[in-house]
């Protein structure tokens, strides 16, 4: 199994949209919360970029993992 096969199987892209769900929500409360607490609206761009970054983080050790089994 090539990396990008394994990186685009359903399995590995729904594990990286849970991990991401999860762990982004509690890195958004971690730096931004203190922001919406008080009412203000973090920068826009910050938040999907929050998201993304477990997202990527996952999918890759998951193929990762994939294609090391060979």
């Amino acid at each position: 199994m090539e990396f990008w096969e394994a990186y685009l199987l359903r399995a590995t892209q729904e594990r990286a949209i849970r991990v991401s769900l999860i762990v982004g929500t509690v890195l958004v409360i971690i730096n931004q919360g203190d922001l919406i607490l008080a009412g203000s609206i973090p920068d826009i761009w910050k938040i999907p970029l929050t998201y993304s970054v477990p997202y990527f983080v996952s999918s890759y050790s998951s193929a990762a993992m994939l294609i090391s089994k060979k």
